[in-house]
């Protein structure tokens, strides 16, 4: 099928690469981040903030939007970006790692996923069929296929169940598939086991998808484990197609996913730790609660050119923050995200640029951090 991905710039050093992703509301340059807005909304942001820090894409869930406010709701009303005034692409998740969440409130068979309602109990059921229709009728951009989520640590025999079962509800999805002009990718699982994650990517390619997302990290394995798996796996996704690392991460994971050819990133830190008081720098991490910010007339981060960074000192962030003012999280949460979005474009140029390794040498430098091996 032709691929709606394409290839503009590769690194001679490493794997790192620049694209560009057509979907129905617009292009993507990548690699990019995508804000998350699980129930239609980014925490803390409007649309307009989100523009204005430059955010190509957010990222919607099927299973909470299936359960509040509803599906048919969102059509009627007439589909999820004009539900949420967001007109630039959309991508939802699918809910398998929601209902992975779940524990006991689910349980997985051939034919799908019963859950309760985290809401009221009541009883539900999703199927591959059910995911691709409840995301037609969001009228997303891109849509994810039901995956199983393999938790950490699992035995070999178990992820490789869970992976089969994958790849089967991946084919049902595909084939309930109907001609909306959304995008569909498919989910490589497998746990910390390479060759069952080739075997699954390999399988996924077979039967054709739009893109493909590499799921199931980022889950409690250590931080070696996920990235020996992006060098296992991430050139080796089909290379005229987009590629997602699904739930990460920090700065330093997003860098290192680049290198290894990932395109698409997507993680609540940013805004989460933003609500929380930590803030993301070129320099690394600052909590803003810290005393030692009381009288700082400065702003969070010199290099930084954000509204926030602009207009507020760390002295008035933390008064913000210290007195559970409703601003804080507003102004922590779009300087978390400029970061995070400008550090994206920072990698778009260094590879076109063809340095990214000395891009990355100086991201590490500057945060007095070691880099992985």
């Amino acid at each position: 099928m032709p691929s709606s991905f394409a290839q503009l710039a590769r690194s001679s050093e490493c794997h790192a690469r620049t694209g560009r992703l057509a979907t129905l509301h617009g292009h993507i340059e990548t690699p990019v981040f995508m804000p998350v807005g699980t129930q239609a909304t980014v925490k803390a942001m409007t649309p307009e903030d989100l523009k204005q820090i430059g955010a190509q894409i957010i990222l919607g869930n099927t299973y909470h939007l299936y359960i509040r406010p509803g599906h048919e709701l969102i059509r009627e009303l007439g589909g999820l970006h004009r539900f949420m005034h967001w007109d630039r692409p959309i991508l939802t998740d699918s809910g398998g790692f929601q209902i992975f969440s779940l524990n006991e409130l689910a349980s997985i068979t051939e034919d799908g996923a019963s859950f309760r309602s985290h809401l009221d109990g009541t009883k539900l059921f999703l199927s591959p069929e059910d995911a691709v229709a409840v995301q037609e009728a969001l009228g997303s951009d891109i849509m994810m296929a039901l995956d199983t989520c393999i938790p950490y640590p699992a035995t070999r025999a178990e992820a490789a169940r869970a992976t089969a079962l994958t790849n089967r509800w991946a084919r049902r999805c595909r084939a309930a598939q109907t001609d909306t002009g959304q995008l569909l990718f498919g989910i490589v699982q497998g746990g910390l086991y390479p060759d069952l994650r080739l075997a699954a990517l390999a399988e996924l390619a077979e039967t054709g998808f739009d893109g493909y997302a590499l799921g199931g990290l980022s889950v409690g394995e250590p931080k070696e484990e996920m990235l020996a798996m992006l060098a296992a796996c991430g050139h080796r996704m089909p290379a005229d197609h987009a590629r997602y690392l699904m739930g990460v991460g920090t700065p330093e994971d997003l860098v290192e996913g680049v290198m290894h050819g990932m395109d698409m990133f997507d993680c609540v830190m940013p805004t989460r730790n933003a609500r929380n008081g930590m803030l993301f720098t070129s320099q690394g991490k600052l909590v803003i609660k810290n005393a030692c910010f009381q009288k700082d007339a400065g702003p969070l981060d010199p290099l930084c050119t954000c509204y926030t960074c602009k207009n507020f000192s760390r002295a008035y962030l933390r008064h913000l923050f210290q007195s559970h003012e409703i601003l804080a999280s507003q102004l922590n949460s779009i300087h978390n995200l400029h970061y995070y979005n400008n550090l994206m474009a920072q990698m778009r140029e260094a590879i076109r640029q063809d340095r990214f390794l000395a891009f990355r040498d100086e991201f590490y430098r500057l945060r007095g951090g070691q880099k992985p091996m």
